[in-house]
Parts: structure tokens; sequence; C-alpha cells
């Protein structure tokens, strides 16, 4: 039986609500207030939209992206941003948000929604998001959430039938199958000179390079599946829909109104309402239905899909029936339809299979190669005898799957030619092979085999766009634009956008020129990267931006210097060097969030977290109540890692060393916007500038003290030698300065400036 665990003292919170209420951007920033957490999301091409916002934020080496196909996992994440079905479920961590929670009653994959709904939690706090529809259940299953209704920011509004004539610029053409979107996008292409095209079956790259497509203007149109309808972020003032029913993976049906609902909730953004239609000659949505999406009323779900998470794999036949254990509630509905189960089904018809599969591990490892997912969407009997293939090579004598057989499979999918359902096609099996290669127990070098794979995908991907483009947009209708999104969040990012190329031989051109470029500074390693003393980011010797102010001193902005890139290249570039700059900051602290901090008590984390804002240094004047406050083992804690509590100036001595000293003077320029000069680590004092200020100095390593910029491992020395009456001659030597300099420093140092709580 498998009741919902219990909060333990956790807050949980489900925020439900339509489309466009924040939801998720609410659940990202409070994760980011919690010390460590993970969020749950619908689809991997959401999930690599939000690792990007957060690695903008935190930088990558804080961030892990899990997914069926990839895994970007530092050595240290404090964030996991994943797809539901990837989420790590045995780690913890203070914050847990599971997205879009309503796909509980998903025909296929709501039994592991349902699993997180009743397991999932944060050590902390639990959020779950998504729409009003799902409220019975939360209430019936976990009677203990706060259940909190979120508005819509905007209006939506039925607009009839529209023909394809009529169709406004910004608007979503919606369809079900590949087929008729490719039909959709090329008659857009004749009468309204293109449009692009978003599949749930592109990758991230692609995905990314199409709606940058739209996103800059250059066309006015995206023809999409219901992929647009899980929180992907774009531009759309109408939604027109030109099927109203699709085929479930059984049989074809009508959409029901939530979720025609969830699509057509991708028209408007922020503050600015949104139209939907349908499309001609589709008649229009009912009056009761138009009402019902305008006013977010539908009816509520009932019952949702489980599936037992206390599988037993003594034998294949305990493994099948402990997959049809029944449910303990009456609103919980046993899966089975998904698609590991069916694998495991046909396997157990196979004698060979049976008889490699006798013992708990070997069932384990079964029930692990049925979860291969079936990207291809072939027949299921194709996809048998590859997952039949793997176990058996999985239980031979080298429990590993040969390299040669790895690559028979994998080398004919390196190849670019051929056309748009061709290279979808390998797309869609290179991303099995990336699954299968992210178990590193299957294969000889699983890294290896892991890059091949993504630099397969990503040659499609750019091969993939190229088709898209040269047959959907027209080249004479091609149009530059520098449009951002309204509220302006992108405006910098996307205010140059350079005209492309008119005809196919300028594209492919261009293709194989910028483009392959910055993509591969994109997904390029951080050691890639460098600062010079000016503050521009250099990739080699090319000046690729620079540091510029950002919300605070820690979080600097980064200006791009790189001209004749399109919008989305801009975009990509600039988040790839924004998250460059957080790890560097972190890298630049990291003696401050040294494990042997983590036990401080309150007086010694406020003073941590002073010390961060102040790169390191800190005046104690500044901090006296925590100085003061200081228990015995904070300030132990401080010593071991190498923080020195003074009377005068708290400091970290790995931050005074010469290459900190550089990196705190290139933040300070940033935030000043000005260049400053670098606080010299071959010096011990020297004289400040006027238009420096005092805090400006003692973050960048130098306190003023006496009108004097003095390195701050020395302020102590200096302060204990004034105290014990040294003549100005030796302080003078001290602080390599002329004695008649000394008298406003011995001033500074008088009793009566210090405070005697500390």
């Amino acid at each position: 039986m498998h009741p919902p665990r219990g909060n333990g003292g956790q807050s949980i919170t489900a925020q439900l609500g339509p489309t466009n209420t924040g939801k998720t951007y609410r659940a990202v920033e409070r994760m980011l207030q919690h010390g460590s957490g993970m969020i749950g999301l619908p689809l991997r091409l959401l999930a690599r939209e939000v690792y990007d916002r957060v690695t903008a934020r935190v930088g990558e080496g804080a961030v892990a992206l899990v997914t069926g196909e990839e895994k970007r996992v530092p050595p240290r994440p404090r964030y996991w941003v994943c797809t539901v079905e990837a989420m790590p479920a045995e780690r913890e961590v203070d914050f847990v948000a599971v997205d879009e929670i309503q796909l509980c009653g998903h025909s296929e994959r709501g039994h592991v929604f349902t699993d997180r709904l009743l397991h999932g939690r944060g050590r902390q706090e639990t959020w779950f998001l998504g729409a009003e529809t799902i409220r019975p259940i939360l209430e019936r299953l976990v009677p203990t959430a706060v259940l909190d209704r979120r508005p819509r920011l905007s209006r939506l509004h039925g607009a009839g039938s529209l023909p394809l004539r009529g169709l406004p610029p910004r608007t979503a053409v919606v369809a079900f199958s590949a087929g008729a979107v490719y039909g959709l996008a090329e008659r857009l292409r004749v009468r309204r000179g293109g449009a692009a095209v978003v599949l749930g079956a592109l990758s991230p790259r692609a995905r990314n390079a199409q709606v940058a497509l739209y996103q800059a203007g250059e066309v006015d149109y995206l023809v999409a599946t219901d992929a647009i309808g899980m929180g992907l972020n774009m531009d759309v003032d109408c939604v027109a829909f030109a099927e109203l029913s699709k085929f479930d993976g059984r049989q074809t049906r009508e959409l029901d109104e939530a979720e025609l609902a969830q699509i057509a909730g991708r028209a408007g953004r922020h503050h600015n309402d949104g139209r939907f239609a349908t499309l001609a000659p589709l008649p229009p949505l009912s009056a009761a239905v138009t009402h019902a999406i305008e006013d977010h009323r539908f009816p509520v779900q009932r019952r949702i899909l489980w599936r037992s998470r206390d599988l037993d794999t003594s034998s294949v036949d305990a493994l099948t029936a402990s997959l049809r254990q029944r449910p303990f509630a009456a609103c919980l509905e046993l899966q089975d339809r998904a698609e590991d189960a069916r694998a495991l089904a046909r396997l157990r018809q196979d004698g060979e299979v049976m008889a490699h599969a006798r013992d708990a591990e070997s069932v384990g490892l079964l029930w692990e190669v049925c979860q291969i997912p079936d990207y291809r969407q072939l027949q299921l009997d194709d996809h048998f005898q590859l997952l039949r293939a793997v176990f058996l090579q999985l239980r031979g004598s080298r429990q590993r799957l040969a390299d040669d057989w790895i690559r028979r499979h994998v080398d004919p999918l390196d190849d670019a030619q051929g056309d748009i359902d061709t290279l979808l096609a390998r797309m869609a099996f290179i991303r099995t092979w990336t699954y299968i290669t992210h178990h590193t127990r299957w294969v000889n070098d699983a890294r290896a085999w892991q890059e091949r794979a993504r630099a397969i995908e990503d040659r499609l991907s750019d091969a993939l766009h190229d088709r898209l483009v040269a047959r959907f947009v027209d080249p004479a209708s091609r149009r530059t634009r520098s449009r951002g999104p309204r509220d302006g969040s992108l405006g910098e990012q996307l205010r140059a956008v350079v005209p492309l190329a008119e005809t196919r031989r300028e594209e492919a051109d261009l293709s194989d020129s910028i483009p392959r470029w910055i993509d591969g500074l994109v997904e390029a390693a951080h050691e890639r990267f460098r600062l010079d003393d000016a503050g521009r980011i250099l990739d080699g010797d090319r000046v690729l931006a620079r540091l510029a102010a950002g919300v605070d001193r820690l979080r600097p902005e980064v200006t791009l210097l790189v001209d004749d890139l399109h919008a989305g290249q801009r975009l990509r570039l600039h988040r790839r060097l924004v998250a460059w700059t957080r790890d560097w900051v972190a890298q630049l602290l990291a003696p401050l969030r040294d494990e042997r901090l983590a036990s401080l008590g309150p007086a010694g984390r406020g003073l941590c977290y002073q010390l961060e804002q102040g790169l390191g240094t800190v005046l104690v004047a500044d901090a006296c109540e925590q100085v003061g406050a200081l228990a015995p083992s904070d300030r132990s804690a401080f010593g071991r890692a190498g923080v020195r509590v003074g009377q005068h100036v708290v400091f970290s001595a790995s931050l005074l060393q010469p290459a900190a000293l550089r990196d705190r003077t290139l933040l300070c320029q940033a935030e000043m916007g000005r260049r400053l000069e670098s606080a010299r680590s071959h010096a011990v004092s020297f004289l400040p500038s006027s238009e420096v200020s005092d805090a400006s100095y003692a973050a960048m390593g130098f306190p003023v003290i006496g009108g004097r910029a003095i390195r701050a491992d020395l302020v102590e020395t200096v302060a204990s030698r004034v105290a014990s009456g040294a003549r100005p001659a030796e302080i003078a030597r001290r602080l390599g300065c002329y004695p008649d300099e000394v008298e406003p420093i011995r001033r500074a140092f008088a009793p009566s400036r210090g405070c005697s709580r500390c």
C-alpha cells in the first residue's frame, strides 16, 4: 500500500490556476531562496529553459540538469532541474516543486506524477503547481497542503473562426500531427512569408533555433503541436486551432475543454491579453467551450493514475504481480498502459530472456532495460528487439554492451543529409542511445559515448533547423527586426538583429560559420573563457563581452561585444556568459562557503553573509552586532576556514591572494561602471582615489584607515604596533609609506574608534 508521505512538519503548498499565472516563475524564485532544491518539469524543453534561467542566476556549478537524455551534474550541485520522470527521488533537498501536477491523470505518464504527489517532499518545503482541476485530488490525498489559487495575469478572449489570410501577426497555429504541421507551415510560407515550427520531437537546440526565428520577428507565425502547451514561453498574441482532435496512442479523440485551454493559454504574456480561435474551415468553438476557456472553469479530476512503487524483483512473475497491485484509494486508477510494463510483458514471452532472468539482480536489470524509452515510436516488436539485445548482452560474459555493436547502430545516425522526416527519425534514435549511454554500468567509456551521441544530436539539430528554414520560410520575406519580449527583460540581448541570407546559398554559408561558432561557445567548458584586466570576457584572443553593473556586486551583468549575430544567437551567448560569471564568482567566494562554516550559529551566518557581500573583508565597525554575538564555536569554525576575526577587521586570508585581489577589483569595477586601478597585489597600502568609495576599496581587500587603503591582513598588525607605541618610521616601513603619512592612521586606531561590545 502507498498512503501519501506525511509532511513531518514541512510546508506543502499547491499553487493552482490557469496558464500565465507565474506559477513556475514563483516556484523557481522560491527554490533559490533555499540552500538546496529540486524542480520537476513536464518536458525536457521546459527543463532546459528553466536550467538556463537558474544558471544565469547562480552559475552552472550550482545546478544539475537531469532529463532522460541529458545529464549535467557538477560535483556539488545545490539545485536540480529535471523532467518529472528523471527526478532523483533518493536525493534529499530543502525544497521540492513539481510542475503541471494535473498530469497525474495522463493516460501514460500519470503514475509518475502521482508518485511525486504522494512521495516527493522537500525537507523544509514542497510546492505542487498545476490546474485548478486537480483540487479535489489534493484535498483527498494531501490534506495538509495549503491550496492557493493563482489568477491569470491577463485575459483570454475567443475570436471565433479565422481564415489563414486573416491570422494576425504573432499567431501560433496548432495541429496534432507532423504532417498537418508541415502542411500548415507550407501554406503560411506561400501566403504569409513563412513560419517557425515547433514539434515535441525537436531537440532543445533545434527548438531554440526555431523559437529564436519567431521571437526575433523574422517570421510572424509559429506552427506547433501541443508541445507548446506546457509552459514554453513565447510572445504569442493569438492561438489558432487547425485541429480539435488527436491520436492519443490508442485512438483519435476530441480534446476536452481543459486540454484546449492549456494550449490556448499560450496566448498573451504577463499583462497582455490573448485571443484563441479555430482556423477556417473549422467552425468556431461552441459558446459553452469558449466561455469555459475564458473563465477557466472545467470539470474537476476525480481519478488519477497510480502504480505501486514497491516492486518485487525476486522473479519476473513477482515483478508483474507487483505492477498489478491494486491502489489504496478510490480516486486512484491502476496504470495499465505504461510503456515499460508493456515491454516487460513482451519480453516475458521470450525464452532466452527468461532463461537469464532468474534472480533478483537479473530481474532488476531487466526492469531497467524495459524503461528505455521508445523515442522512435516504433511498433513494440521493433523496440522489443532492441531491448532484448541490450539485456542479453548485459547478462553475457562481459556484462557490457559491445563497442562494435553500439558503433554499428550509432555510426549510421551521424549523417546530416536527408529530408526533415529522415533527420527527425535519426534524432529520435540518437536520443535512445543517449539514454542508454548514460547508464554508465552498461557501456565502456560512457563519457566518450555520451559526447559522441550529443555531438551527433547537435549536428542533426543544426541540419534540421536549416531544412525547416529552407522549406517553410520564404527568403524574400524574411526580414530583420529587433523585437524583444514586451516586458523588456530581454531588450539588451535582442537589441541587434542582423539580416540573414536571402538565398539558400548564403543561408548555408551563414549556418556554417556564425551559428556553429556560437553553438560551440554555448556548450563550451568553463575553462575556455577568461577575464582580462579591463573586465572583458575572452575566448582565446576573441573579445566576447564585458562585465557591467548588475543587481548587486555578486551578480554582474554581461554586455555582449560581438557583432553580426541574430537575436537568438545573442540570447544564447548572453545566457552562457552570465552563467559563466556566476560560476566565476562562486569559485572566488568558495573559501566563504567552506563546509566547515556549515554549523555556524545565527550571528556567524550573518557575519558570513556580510563577508560575501564584502568579497571577503568586513570592518568590525560595520558588523559590530554580529561580531559581538559570536559564540566560541563560531570563532573556531571561522579560524579553521581561514577567516580571521580581529579587533578592527574580519577577512578571509585566501581572498587576499593575488588572483583573488584581481577578481575582487574586477567585480567592483563592474559595479561602478568605470575602470579601476587594480588593487596591486604587491602593495601593502596606497593612497585611495577620492572618486572611489571606501566600501569599494574594502571590497577590493584594502579597507581605508586614516586616509590610506591598507591590505586587510595588515590592519590588525598595524593597529597592534600603534597600540604598543611604535615609532612612525617603523609603522611607515610596514605600510610602504612616508613617516609623515602615519599620524592620521595612528589617530584612526585610537581606542575611541572601537566598539566595546566587540
